[in-house]
């Protein structure tokens, strides 16, 4: 029972350095051209912890509480740690496949409101602070009329990633 035990905590305790040392060991294996892609999926370390602990601990309880020998406590440790090791592949790979947090898009800034923090020439850029994803972002803007430092403009289009066109907000 003490091997059933012990493989059970080292499960555990792999568990937690694949949690804190997120990636460091797959990095240093990719790194050295060892095991390239091995811990991708099926083998992956929260896998192969889940595996070792649910193998060792069910096998203990086996013989603890059935008195069956090792033989049998490997039969009944075998497919519920198979079976864990299934579950913590499945829900890791719902958790990386996850699309619906979508990122805000750049075009998704036409429309809003943005206040003007440098003063916009006709001939020019300046610059607005606009909301993006509840994010103050600060962006090059261009407008067809000179606009001064402190007004409320709105986004109309967006002219590369760092930069939109604006207009003033007539009231």
């Amino acid at each position: 029972m003490g091997w059933f035990l012990g493989l059970g905590i080292a499960g555990v305790v792999l568990l937690l350095l694949a949690l804190v040392f997120d990636g460091v060991l797959e990095g240093l294996f990719e790194s050295a051209g060892v095991l390239d892609g091995l811990f991708d999926g099926l083998l992956s370390l929260p896998v192969i912890a889940g595996f070792v602990s649910m193998f060792g601990f069910s096998g203990a309880i086996a013989m603890g509480t059935t008195g069956v020998g090792a033989i049998g406590a490997t039969a009944i440790g075998t497919p519920t740690g198979l079976a864990t090791g299934w579950l913590a592949y499945r829900l890791s790979q719902v958790l990386l496949l996850d699309r619906s947090g979508a990122a805000p898009r750049h075009d998704d800034l036409i429309g809003t409101s943005a206040s003007v923090v440098t003063a916009i020439p006709a001939d020019g850029f300046g610059e607005v602070l606009v909301h993006r994803a509840g994010q103050p972002v600060k962006l090059s803007a261009k407008s067809p009329a000179p606009v001064a430092r402190g007004a409320e403009v709105w986004v109309e289009g967006t002219l590369s990633q760092t930069a939109v066109s604006v207009r003033p907000v007539e009231r």
